[in-house]
């Protein structure tokens, strides 16, 4: 759902300024492409993710179409399901709604509580009503609410962040997400970097991070990804209950159908990128033709270098067996010198049945993940 109310000063997502008549096009082209979809065999998904922009800011009539259309074609049922909210636009109808129909999980992108900071990102809701939001979503009875968050804001202090975690901790969500701020170009927040607004305080940021770690685990979460915790762990260290299966899927390479103006999905191998243009996306769509603006097919080599890059990114790492029957490679040979490397940084530990990063190497994941790409 590519539209926003506002634009944020961090944002580099593809998203365009929300319009009534612009919305209502987009809505009636994503439902065709959801048709196209079926057509080629694709229903009952395990997983639907509605992301964005701010899917939060269909209106009820709008939500019906797509719902409606969704339930015609059997692209409902699915396990989990979620919708990203933003707090300024969350309502009780539409919570409702959004839960008679089928969807079972919501992320709500809080980001801060704090006034000042809120404020410094650009985003268009307030402390109160993020608070506010996450009450109405219990009462239309959702059981699974995360609330993603950001650290290493500038201006944000160490007492600040930890003020902020344990707050909304308090709200008793079932998941967590904290990301540090990435500096992206073509943003107004990486401008002002550029200008000497700021400064990047990397050793603040992983106190920041550690802070992060160590609050949410005290408070019974546990944390299952980088930058991901959820409720419902064991001491076994098996992926908790309340893990977005979603991204899961994800980093475990497996095939996604995505839809929409910049969405990029995989199957099979190939990867395909829609355009990121919401009124060629929709002339496309209305002329008959597919969105897509390119593909990749990946060697096999290449694909299972990927998949080892994005696994890593979980607490659990790769079990050998596992990874060897997602890719046929086995990863403790063509990437022995990658392993060897990590163990004797104290990034990574090797066991007979898996590798999986440390935690201090879970900092470094994304740089980790360079190692074994091919």
């Amino acid at each position: 759902m590519p539209f926003c109310a506002h634009k944020c000063e961090y944002c580099a997502f593809y998203s365009e300024p929300a319009n009534g008549e612009v919305i209502n096009r987009y809505v009636s082209a994503l439902i065709r492409e959801m048709e196209i979809v079926a057509t080629e065999g694709f229903s009952n998904p395990n997983t639907v993710f509605f992301g964005g922009g701010t899917p939060s800011l269909l209106n009820l009539r709008q939500w019906e179409k797509v719902l409606d259309a969704m339930a015609r074609l059997n692209l409902t049922g699915a396990a989990e399901w979620t919708v990203e909210c933003n707090p300024a636009t969350v309502s009780l109808d539409k919570a409702r709604l959004l839960r008679e129909r089928g969807v079972n999980r919501v992320s709500m992108g809080v980001q801060s509580l704090d006034e000042k900071l809120l404020d410094r990102l650009g985003r268009v809701h307030s402390r109160e009503m993020a608070l506010r939001s996450f009450e109405t979503l219990r009462q239309a009875g959702f059981s699974s609410v995360n609330i993603d968050l950001m650290f290493a804001i500038p201006g944000q202090t160490l007492e600040v962040w930890r003020d902020t975690l344990n707050e909304a901790i308090a709200l008793g969500s079932e998941h967590l997400s904290g990301y540090e701020v990435i500096y992206e170009e073509d943003t107004p927040l990486f401008a002002q970097l550029r200008a000497g607004e700021f400064d990047v305080n990397d050793e603040l940021a992983c106190a920041m991070y550690d802070e992060l770690i160590d609050i949410a685990v005290a408070h019974g979460f546990t944390q299952y990804e980088v930058a991901n915790f959820a409720r419902g762990g064991d001491a076994a260290g098996e992926v908790p209950s309340h893990a977005c299966r979603h991204n899961i899927n994800y980093w475990r390479a497996g095939p996604c159908v995505a839809l929409g103006p910049s969405a990029t999905g995989y199957i099979d191998g190939c990867r395909a990128k829609n355009i990121s243009n919401t009124p060629l996306y929709c002339e496309l769509i209305e002329s008959g033709r597919r969105p897509v603006e390119s593909t990749e097919t990946l060697s096999p080599l290449s694909r299972a270098g990927e998949t080892a890059a994005f696994g890593l990114r979980m607490n659990q790492g790769w079990p050998f067996t596992t990874f060897k029957g997602v890719t046929g490679y086995d990863l403790r040979s063509e990437w022995r010198e990658e392993i060897n490397r990590l163990t004797g940084l104290g990034y990574g530990v090797e066991t007979s049945e898996r590798f999986h990063l440390t935690r201090q190497g879970l900092r470094y994941a994304d740089w980790a993940a360079e190692l074994f790409l091919r």
